[in-house]
């Protein structure tokens, strides 16, 4: 026991020096450091709740990556050989996944995690709400160093004040990893594409580990982030060279290579063929559909496995996951929350669009702000098709939620809101 020990107390301590080395840096930053202790404290408090109401997925999380960490301590070749594999076998135990499975890898994070916290669930749960916390605030960080003008105080409330969001990404949830290695990937491109400090190779290692972790924990929908992000770069290629200055070739160039590189991967392997997409999308759809009918959810009658029919249904799949529940659906306080929740996201478009028709949209470049809004919608579109149970649909749409809100919230109206609550 006393060997754990050691290795709890000098993991927790380097993690502990670490955090409270990167703590000021954010603390000095001008209007904004006030919110850092606040929000720290908000996804604490959503960590705790969400520990007292463990989820069957955090269970069974907390049971595996028990058992993975003592394998670890019995057998440090055998845990680090099933690091590499898709197995796990100790003694009568054995787990067996096929294909990319976020699961098991968060599991084997978590094996690492309990190192440090020996297995208690509040301190395991506690080091994914920091690390979702650090990848927030971080993107927080580099949207205002980079653009100063633009209202940096949106991501704040997007990623950090949202109250599913909040929920979501705090404790043993996929997306607390997701969310967080999604905000550090966009808050390092960023960085790199519009950051006036020299290119340094660390964060270049950085991203690269990054986006790694982004697609272990969801890799349909980090090929999408990384094709939009991929455009951006592009346009910045083009700009560096002066031209790319029109916003309809900006946008064409994202499109453009987003389209080239769906094209290139359903050449190099089947699962992304069109045909196999939207049949695997169909499959989904109707086994969710099968067990959510005594629950709120969404019904495509009409869905058919083609292009064609996904193309058709894409406007409403989107509306759908943007508004839907409604506060009137479902029968529980969550049900009630999530769409008291949606009606104010739908009063944010609401002016989003109409600060748009007045042409205030804000101050964030038009090629990034282009880049997260079609990862957004074709996301959305996805989750709406292929999630028909509202409760899960509402969980899962945490995925884009808060790059959206960053977007929508820049406009002249919603910033002399924000900056009125001092934002």
């Amino acid at each position: 026991m006393l060997p754990k020990l050691l290795v709890a107390f000098l993991l927790n301590a380097l993690l502990l020096l670490a955090f409270l080395r990167w703590l000021p840096r954010l603390r000095q930053l001008p209007g904004l450091g006030r919110w850092v202790l606040p929000t720290l404290a908000l996804k604490l408090v959503a960590t705790g709740i969400s520990v007292m109401l463990l989820s069957e997925d955090a269970r069974y999380f907390l049971v595996w990556s028990g058992r993975m960490t003592e394998q670890l301590w019995q057998s440090p070749g055998q845990w680090l050989r099933m690091l590499t594999t898709d197995e796990f076998h100790l003694g009568r135990w054995h787990l067996v996944f096929h294909g990319f499975s976020n699961t098991f890898f968060l599991t084997k994070v978590l094996s690492v995690a309990n190192l440090a916290s020996l297995n208690n669930p509040l301190l395991t749960a506690c080091y994914l709400s920091v690390g979702s916390f650090v990848g927030s605030w971080e993107l927080v960080r580099q949207l205002h160093r980079c653009f100063p003008a633009a209202n940096a105080g949106a991501a704040i409330v997007g990623f950090l004040l949202w109250p599913t969001v909040v929920y979501w990404t705090a404790g043993l949830t996929k997306e607390s990893l997701l969310v967080s290695s999604g905000a550090l990937v966009v808050a390092l491109v960023v960085r790199l594409l519009y950051g006036e400090l020299p290119m340094r190779w660390p964060l270049l290692g950085g991203l690269l580990v990054v986006v790694g972790l982004h697609f272990k924990m969801r890799y349909f929908f980090a090929v999408v982030l990384f094709g939009v992000l991929a455009g951006l770069g592009l346009v910045r290629l083009v700009q560096q060279l002066g031209i790319g200055r029109s916003r309809l070739v900006q946008l064409s160039l994202i499109v453009g290579l987003l389209g080239a590189g769906a094209w290139a991967a359903s050449e190099v392997s089947p699962v992304f063929r069109a045909n196999k997409f939207t049949s695997q999308l169909q499959r989904n759809y109707t086994q969710l559909l099968a067990s959510s009918r005594h629950r709120p959810h969404l019904t495509y009658p009409d869905l058919r496995p083609t292009t064609a029919s996904v193309v058709r249904h894409a406007p409403q799949a989107l509306v759908n996951t943007l508004v839907r529940p409604w506060p009137w659906e479902g029968r529980t306080v969550l049900y009630s929350i999530a769409g008291t929740e949606n009606l104010g996201l739908l009063l944010v478009l609401l002016l989003a669009l109409g600060a748009v028709g007045r042409r205030q949209p804000g101050y964030l470049p038009f090629a990034l702000v282009a880049a997260l809004l079609l990862y957004c919608c074709l996301v959305a579109v996805l989750l709406g098709l292929t999630t028909p149970n509202l409760g899960t649909l509402n969980r899962y749409r945490v995925t884009f939620l808060p790059f959206l809100l960053l977007l929508v919230l820049q406009n002249a109206w919603a910033t002399r809101l924000l900056r009125y609550l001092r934002l």
